[in-house]
């Protein structure tokens, strides 16, 4: 089995060797190099330049020896094309200019134009096609998630003015749903296009919602993003965010490959509410990684034996990678991961006589 057959082998639930390992946020502030870039460019302006945004993907597959690389880009990109006017503060987040509010913001906002508007993401995705020897995932923020930002004006724990036009203003919520749901589609088709290998709809954080409210609310246009994919081969994750467990029954229906996992709720569990349908990513919390080597090897042991208990598995964190992370700890970690599970499959297939 070759390097780059595992992170997709282990999506589509086929037998694997040794356990594929990739982390959300893998190109980011660990990164002393990659601080040293951001002191120049902002975010945003790293994303305008396909050759640099390209270089800081692979930063992570070189330096960690990760399985997949996933693109560094923002998940506010498509929503300028929208009409949406945002930027990237430092310690704050995505800050909109021009907040939706009322049935007429919502009105105003046009297709998505990425040949226009996003031919550097595009490009982006093509450079690194031809330059990466592992599977390159791709992305989009999911409708509830993006709905969240644009809503709210910036980032916000309570969700207040967001549910506000959901509850009282479902007609007006829905309309947005729907253009959301069609600028995603058209996003992830033209990543297809360009060379992902893989797509991840980050829904970070939908896991706000009680479970009747995401199956009213939310669900239905998840359901027709996957549905309108399923037309291609490479695999697709749902990560629907840190709090979601309860969440993770009304999945059963989508047309994903795999779904992503918090580290609220354990890889066996996380299975059995998925009804064993899909493969899993995850869960590590990310500040287990501010541990003793040896006990983030014990939490990785616990992950991992419970993953390799049914084929169908993805070593992640259950959400992002943190600024003051360490970055040879990762990369111990990631040599660990392999050598661990390489060894606890081999020792499993020989216990069950497999050859």
């Amino acid at each position: 089995m070759s390097v780059q057959d595992r992170f997709i082998k282990a999506c589509l639930k086929q037998e694997i060797d040794t356990i594929p390992v990739w982390y959300m946020r893998q190109a980011g502030r660990y990164d002393p190099e990659y601080r040293k870039i951001k002191e120049k460019y902002s975010l945003l302006e790293i994303c305008e330049q396909p050759e640099l945004a390209a270089e800081v993907t692979m930063m992570p597959v070189k330096k960690l020896g990760v399985d997949a690389a996933i693109l560094y880009s923002d998940i506010m990109n498509p929503v300028a094309s929208i009409g949406i006017d945002f930027d990237i503060v430092k310690n704050i987040g995505p800050v909109i200019d021009n907040p939706i509010r009322s049935k007429e913001d919502v009105l105003k906002l046009k297709p998505i134009d990425v040949e226009k508007d996003l031919s550097h993401v595009i490009d982006t995705i093509k450079i690194l096609d031809r330059e990466l020897t592992k599977p390159l995932i791709t992305f989009a923020g999911a409708p509830f998630t993006i709905a969240s930002y644009i809503i709210e004006g910036r980032p916000s724990k309570n969700y207040i003015r967001t549910k506000e036009l959901m509850y009282c203003e479902p007609k007006i919520w829905f309309m947005l749903m729907d253009k959301l749901g069609d600028m995603i589609i058209t996003y992830l088709k033209a990543h297809f296009a360009a060379g992902a290998k893989a797509i991840q709809l980050f829904d970070s954080w939908v896991g706000a919602l009680a479970p009747k409210d995401f199956e009213t609310f939310v669900l239905p246009t998840i359901e027709r993003i996957f549905k309108e994919l399923e037309i291609y081969d490479q695999p697709k994750i749902y990560f629907p965010g840190v709090s979601s467990g309860e969440l993770l029954p009304s999945l059963t229906k989508l047309k994903a490959d795999v779904i992503g996992l918090d580290w609220r709720i354990s890889i066996q569990e996380g299975r059995h509410r998925l009804n064993h349908k899909y493969a899993v990513q995850g869960n590590l919390d990310p500040l287990v990684l501010m541990a003793p080597m040896a006990v983030i090897q014990d939490y990785a042991k616990e992950i991992i034996d419970q993953g390799i208990r049914e084929p169908g598995f993805i070593f992640n964190l259950g959400h992002g990678l943190f600024p003051e992370a360490s970055i040879d700890k990762l990369g111990e970690l990631t040599q660990f991961i392999h050598e661990y599970s390489h060894a606890a499959i081999s020792r499993m297939q020989k216990g069950s006589g497999v050859r």
